[in-house]
């Protein structure tokens, strides 16, 4: 199977074609054309935190309606029932489940803001009962997953849009035109940063879930662990087995941009990743300090991930160019900091308002954040996780071999220490993990040679909370 882009928009067309006016065969619910003046009625899943953004967002654009809010987390659902009231003037349905949202067949848009591990699954059970979906960065918990719901998408003719805003930025698509033109010479590095300041956690006890949380649908496809209120409701970003830690959080959203601004990349032909988790001793197990590099032949992408303070702390994407008028080996740094983002010509209002557009035109075109791009670039964050947690602790002091050879990475890995030596780290006492080097095949979306990397680009589903082989 090509996994082109251009082939797949191609597919996609036509599947909605085919299928846009007529049940799809195999589904709970038909696949229906909605009209330009028709309601469209909108779950949004996931209601806490990002969830709110998604009831604001789809309930200002004209005759979308936030008909139903689900969550297992019933606790919630008064105060983000007066949100919607308050602001559009109706009451949602609340639902802790959302396999009863999925059998509704008034619900026309799934609209995902649950933790990581849900996103690829609720997605694709959306796809296959004739919904279109709105899902949240990232994708997928995994490549494997992700790589099933761009199937289901294809296969069932669904509008499946990915909640990396920046796709639908007029300025960064121009600059992402001028790079591919060669107006700004040769790319030599697309550096993607993540500078959050993310605190400790602390320890906390298992105890009962509250009786209003179902804890066994919150824990979904992930195998069933004790309750703490460490992960309900926003520190399971930092455990493997509900979130990627900051790089498959924030971190997508610049991943996405440093990965649009190499011309025609998708996978690349190798990662390692370092990093750890410096300055605090919690319950959290992802990297709090991390650094990816991403090999693409000509042009390398760097991702720098740090949680701790520094002068650097804000997300943003520099550029690296070789200079086209000076010598070589001269190089100038494009810095996209500043780049405006007006969306007027990348679809109507904002990411949410483009979705809209797609759902009622029925064209995969008219999307800007494409489910297959959603996939690649969550994709390239769940690449360096696997090769971080196959990597092996060794001391600062001990000169890595991770980056031998190439003075571009070993550039950032000193960023990297100079970094943690301003938090107050003795580097000549810390350990970091250097990951294992992994070779990508694109084609297979699998690791060359290396079963142990393998197993961790999919996960053992627990029943019947399982991505499906065949969607």
């Amino acid at each position: 199977m090509s996994h082109s882009r251009r082939t797949f928009l191609k597919q996609s067309a036509l599947a909605s074609t085919a299928f846009g006016a007529f049940a799809i065969s195999g589904t709970k619910s038909s696949g229906k054309v909605i009209g330009a003046n028709e309601r469209i009625n909108v779950a949004v899943c996931g209601i806490k935190g990002r969830g709110g953004s998604h009831m604001g967002s789809l309930g200002r654009v004209q005759n979308v309606s936030i008909s139903h809010l689900v969550d297992p987390d019933s606790r919630l659902f008064e105060s983000r029932t007066k949100f919607v009231n308050s602001k559009f003037k109706n009451k949602p349905d609340c639902i802790q489940d959302v396999r009863k949202a999925l059998e509704n067949k008034d619900i026309d848009v799934i609209s995902v803001a649950t933790p990581n591990h849900w996103h690829s699954l609720m997605s694709i059970w959306a796809c296959q009962a004739g919904k279109d979906v709105y899902v949240e960065k990232p994708l997928s918990h995994n490549v494997y997953e992700g790589r099933k719901l761009v199937e289901a998408a294809e296969k069932y003719g669904r509008i499946v849009q990915h909640g990396t805003q920046s796709r639908s930025s007029q300025g960064w698509a121009n600059k992402a035109k001028e790079i591919a033109e060669g107006k700004h010479g040769k790319l030599e590095v697309s550096l993607g940063t993540c500078h959050k300041r993310r605190g400790s956690i602390g320890f906390k006890d298992a105890k009962t879930p509250p009786s209003e949380l179902d804890f066994d649908v919150w824990t979904g496809p992930a195998q069933m662990e004790k309750y703490h209120e460490n992960l309900v409701h926003y520190n399971w970003h930092w455990f493997w087995a509900y979130g990627n830690g900051d790089i498959g959080n924030q971190g997508v959203h610049q991943m996405d941009i440093a990965r649009w601004m190499i011309p025609g990349a998708m996978w690349p032909k190798s990662v390692v990743s370092v990093g750890g988790r410096f300055g605090y001793k919690d319950q959290g197990e992802t990297a709090n300090t991390q650094l990816a590099i991403f090999d693409y032949g000509e042009s390398l992408l760097v991702f720098d991930v740090r949680g701790l303070s520094g002068k650097t702390n804000m997300g943003v994407s520099n550029h690296q160019y070789f200079d086209k008028d000076a010598k070589v080996g001269k190089k100038k740094v494009l810095n996209l900091k500043g780049v405006k983002s007006p969306v007027a010509d990348r679809g109507p209002g904002d990411n949410f308002a483009n979705f809209i557009t797609a759902v009622r035109s029925r064209k995969t075109t008219d999307m800007n954040a494409h489910v297959l791009e959603g996939h690649v670039s969550s994709g390239l964050g769940h690449l360096a996780n696997v090769s971080y947690r196959l990597g092996e602790k060794q001391g600062f002091s001990k000169k890595s071999k991770a980056f031998s050879g190439n003075k571009a990475a070993s550039e950032y890995l000193e960023r990297m220490q100079e970094h943690l030596k301003e938090n107050g780290l003795k580097l000549e006492e810390t350990d970091y993990v250097v990951g294992r080097h992994l070779t990508f095949d694109s084609k297979t979306e699998s690791f060359v040679g290396d079963a142990e990397a393998n197993k961790l680009l999919t996960r053992k589903y627990r029943a019947p909370y399982v991505v499906p082989e065949k969607v």
